[in-house]
């Protein structure tokens, strides 16, 4: 049996079937999560995670030691987050995306399905000088479904990147992103309101 080390904040809902805390080595801390979180069935969070209040999760997400979690964040079915990541708050992550260590994601972000993003420039090549570095992904960016964003790159605050590109440049602030490879265009005006999920609005003040 997997052995497990969490301590969860009031009012939170676990499923049957998660493992929460999993111990990946002798020395784990447990996974710290604040209140009200709901993790669904299957899911597994390794030690070493902490989390704010309010996380949901699907089915099936894995969320690997070393990761660090704000408040209100939803991680859709089947998504993995390999660990060493930092997520800010009011984060949406929709079903089927991977997150690879050394990422970072900022606050008021939404990715839609099959995001992913990567971490390694040669992948298995260059072992002896190997580093990971993945993306930075600023406040408010949006990035459409089955876009692909690869290693090193920044995604500056409040950008759209549209469905299907693949980033393979720093993408100023404000950009509008689109096309294989992608190419940046000043955001449309009607895109320019910050990223405001309905579930947020209580927390938020916002309206409407």
């Amino acid at each position: 049996m997997n052995e497990v080390r969490h301590e969860c904040g009031p009012g939170c809902r676990v499923a049957p079937g998660v493992l929460l805390g999993l111990v990946y080595r002798d020395q784990a801390g447990p996974a710290r999560l604040g209140a009200d979180c709901v993790i669904r069935a299957g899911t597994i969070i390794y030690g070493d995670v902490v989390a704010g209040a309010d996380l949901q999760t699907g089915h099936h997400v894995t969320i690997r030691e070393h990761t660090s979690i704000g408040d209100h964040v939803v991680i859709g079915t089947n998504t993995v987050i390999d660990g060493h990541v930092a997520i800010g708050s009011f984060v949406k992550i929709e079903s089927n995306c991977y997150i690879p260590t050394h990422v970072t994601i900022g606050t008021r972000v939404f990715f839609g399905p099959n995001v992913v993003l990567t971490n390694d420039r040669y992948p298995l090549k260059q072992r002896a000088s190997y580093r990971p570095q993945g993306p930075v992904i600023e406040d408010e960016v949006t990035l459409g479904a089955g876009v692909v964003v690869v290693p090193g790159i920044t995604i500056g605050r409040g950008s759209f990147v549209a469905a299907g590109a693949v980033v393979t440049r720093d993408v100023p602030p404000q950009s509008f992103v689109r096309g294989v490879p992608a190419r940046c265009a000043p955001l449309p005006e009607h895109l320019r309101e910050t990223n405001l999920a309905l579930s947020w609005m209580k927390h938020l003040g916002a309206q409407p």
